[in-house]
């Protein structure tokens, strides 16, 4: 991971600039990027869509979304307040060029404005390509940029390298194709495929945690965990997206990239060094050893009509832009195997889906029971489950789950619960999750990042289930829209090992299980004033004086 003082000089470009990717999550970034003092003074931003606006109005409409997204309940984008100068910085270094992505004299146009802005900015020749785009326009703005000269690094100096938005292909198949058209056009520590899952802190906090902490390693494995659950659950729909989600679906949209780079984090073994090679061998490797899918290992969904936070929403089918008799999964949970020496044995359940009833990104390791169980005489009823559970987002931080003694003369179990929040130990810092990763990019730094091996591998897992999905369901919709998915889910985990899902929660760890009242304290008698000419009184009385004389 790159120094932010280190970030060199450089002019982004990203394709699909009017897109709802780079209005959330890429624009963003670069504002919060300049307003921690992650950027050089010597940046610009070249906008490139088919959309007929002007400049004026492609910034305005960028600033106007992002105070938009400020204190929206499901928004990536978060912040204390708007920046006004930081936003005034970067806004004057916004360009737009209007052209169409399947057109090269847009391209050609392109080569002349970066010839124009790079004096002007004193940028050294330094160009990062974005393609924020539909992934059907990917090898054509890749070629188009090979065909023009755009991706041919000087030596005099200047480098060029592109940034490619998930899914990488769509199956086996379209992913080495697309890899080899990378490889005809760029070297491959010019390409970036990014998954901004791994631009999360708690995500990188994943290494650090296992491999800085001799607490828990020696037992991250299959002698002591029982099984690992990961969990993406949203509460949005496709928000408008249905033209681009329709085709790719659940599955291909988060399984091969975010629940896959999830799953490598916390299964990898420990690297030799934290260079860019042995961390893109050592989460290839995990990839590698996933015992191969059957369709009995994975369940589908979609949403039907439902309540989503008090509010009603339409089924998937009703969303607009979205064929009212499709087929397309909005919900996926798999059981996986990792066939190594470390984890043989020990399942791995993912699960993602939209309008779930709470908005969640937990890995959860569930620990297996003490061997011997010396309470089991007592009547304390059974031991409850150990749990480690990582909470990526919304509510950042580790929570760990055992159990204690309840107070009392009884012998009884209680599980409690020990809490870290990143909130309480450091300040806040507002990201997206791209702000580590661009400047990473311009640092030309990937580890971060998948190589090509990793991508294709991911899609040898999922294609035998791509395959089987072809044919159409006979249940959908399955779920209502604000449940926590279908019960055929639920039925997963039951039949293997008798396990269950962690309910979802908001973010928050679910409260510890409820504890007995405690009892009133008994209340004081109060006192009878002394009798008149009694010793008591008489008593009372010099006391009062003594403490009157005191306060003299």
């Amino acid at each position: 991971m790159s120094d932010p003082a280190s970030v060199p000089p450089c002019i982004v470009v990203v394709f699909g600039a009017r897109g709802d990717l780079t209005r959330r999550l890429v624009m963003p970034a670069l504002y919060n990027l300049r307003r921690s003092g992650g950027l050089s003074d010597h940046f610009a931003i070249v906008g490139v869509d088919h959309g007929d606006v002007s400049e004026r109005a492609w910034r305005a409409d960028i600033g106007r979304t992002m105070r938009g997204l400020i204190g929206a309940r499901d928004a990536e984008f978060q912040s204390d307040g708007f920046d006004e100068q930081a936003w005034d910085w970067l806004r004057e270094r916004m360009h737009y060029l209007r052209g169409d992505f399947t057109d090269p004299g847009a391209y050609a146009r392109l080569g002349a404005l970066l010839d124009k802005l790079q004096p002007r900015y004193g940028a050294q020749g330094n160009v990062l390509f974005y393609l924020a785009t539909a992934a059907r326009f990917f090898e054509t703005a890749l070629l188009n940029l090979g065909q023009a000269g755009l991706t041919k690094q000087r030596a005099e100096g200047g480098w060029r390298r592109v940034i490619v938005e998930k899914p990488f292909g769509h199956d086996v198949a379209s992913a080495r194709h697309l890899n080899e058209v990378v490889a005809r056009v760029l070297e491959e520590d010019q390409v970036f495929r990014i998954d901004h899952f791994l631009g999360k802190e708690t995500v990188q906090n994943i290494l650090a945690f296992r491999f800085a902490n001799g607490l828990f390693e020696p037992v991250w494995n299959r002698d002591r965990i029982d099984h690992i659950q990961i969990t993406v659950a949203e509460t949005i729909g496709v928000e408008g997206r249905g033209r681009f989600y329709d085709p790719t679906g659940c599955l291909r949209d988060m399984v091969p990239n975010h629940l896959f780079q999830l799953l490598a984090m916390i299964a990898m073994e420990p690297p030799s060094a934290f260079t860019t090679e042995a961390m893109h061998r050592r989460r290839a490797e995990v990839i590698e050893a996933v015992r191969p899918l059957t369709p009995a290992d994975v369940v589908r969904g979609q949403y039907a009509a439902g309540a989503v936070n008090r509010t009603a929403v339409c089924g998937y089918r009703e969303e607009d832009t979205v064929p009212d008799d499709s087929n397309t999964e909005t919900y996926m949970a798999m059981k996986l195997q990792v066939d190594t020496w470390r984890w043989a044995g020990v399942p791995f359940y993912l699960r993602t889906g939209k309008r779930m009833r709470e908005r969640t990104t937990e890995i959860a390791i569930r620990f297996k029971p003490a061997p011997l169980a010396p309470f089991r005489s007592t009547e304390i009823g059974g031991y409850g489950p150990d749990w480690l559970v990582l909470h990526i987002q919304p509510d950042e931080g580790i929570s760990l789950q055992f159990d204690v003694k309840r107070p009392g003369p009884q012998v009884a179990l209680a599980p409690v619960r020990m809490d870290f929040r990143y909130r309480d130990w450091f300040p806040k810092e507002y990201t997206v999750g791209y702000e580590q990763l661009l400047r990473d990019c311009m640092n030309g730094e990937s580890g971060l990042f998948q190589d090509a091996a990793m991508v294709e591998g991911a899609w040898r897992i999922v294609q035998p289930i791509l395959d089987a999905w072809k044919e159409p369901p006979n249940d959908f919709p399955n779920y209502a829209a604000g449940s926590a998915g279908p019960a055929a889910a639920d039925a997963l985990l039951a039949l293997n090992g008798g396990h269950a899902w962690r309910p979802l929660t908001p973010g928050r760890r679910p409260p510890p299980a409820s504890r007995p009242a405690a009892k009133p304290a008994p209340a004081k008698k109060a006192r009878a004033p002394a009798k008149a000419g009694t010793k008591k009184a008489a008593g009372a009385a010099r006391r009062r004086t003594a403490k009157a004389a005191k306060k003299r």
